[in-house]
């Protein structure tokens, strides 16, 4: 993935990791769209057999078709909204600072920037079964400023990403301080 549109690398910098959350995590929602979907089908087989002359009408029909397209736009405007703050949110780590890239709706972005060598804390969760299954979870990088704090949300393989961090954070500690 090309990141050069998303941040300006310093010369000696190189991407290590590029994050986004775990691809497991989206089912949920994806299930909860397929269901969705299918409610004005199985609402309309139900009144069907129930009321089967209710269909012919000449106001009943066209205003079916009116609310299941206003209902169908609506969930798939709810999905859309999903799918970009799924897809958006991204964690970039180089070799000198982590850029934290949060969408927040559809139109509000957050970027965060951190330096390595300011890292204090690293800790890792990872709950339940299908987090431990599927081996992702957050990962939570804590400084001694108490304004920045970046959580990595459900990201695969979360304590090796740690161990990377926890190393690289001491080869740049050591390079910032011994200049």
């Amino acid at each position: 993935m090309n990141v050069a549109f998303l941040i300006k690398q310093k010369e000696y910098e190189k991407v290590v990791f590029t994050l986004r959350r775990h691809p497991i995590t989206f089912i949920p929602i994806l299930s909860l769209f397929l269901l969705l979907m299918a409610v004005p089908v199985a609402l309309y087989f139900l009144i069907i057999s129930m009321y089967p002359n209710l269909v012919d009408g000449q106001v009943f029909y066209p205003l079916a078709v009116l609310l299941a397209s206003v209902y169908y736009l609506s969930i798939y405007l709810f999905f859309y909204a999903m799918f970009v703050d799924y897809y958006l949110d991204l964690w970039i780590v180089t070799n000198d600072r982590i850029i934290d890239i949060e969408q927040n709706g559809l139109f509000s972005r957050t970027i965060s920037e951190l330096d390595l060598f300011r890292i204090q804390d690293v800790t890792t969760e990872v709950h339940g079964f299908f987090s431990t299954l599927f081996r992702y979870g957050d990962l939570h990088v804590k400084t001694a400023s108490a304004n920045i704090n970046i959580v990595f949300r459900n990201i695969p393989n979360p304590n090796k990403i740690r161990e990377a961090l926890i190393e690289m954070a001491d080869i740049d500690r050591r390079f910032h301080y011994n200049e």
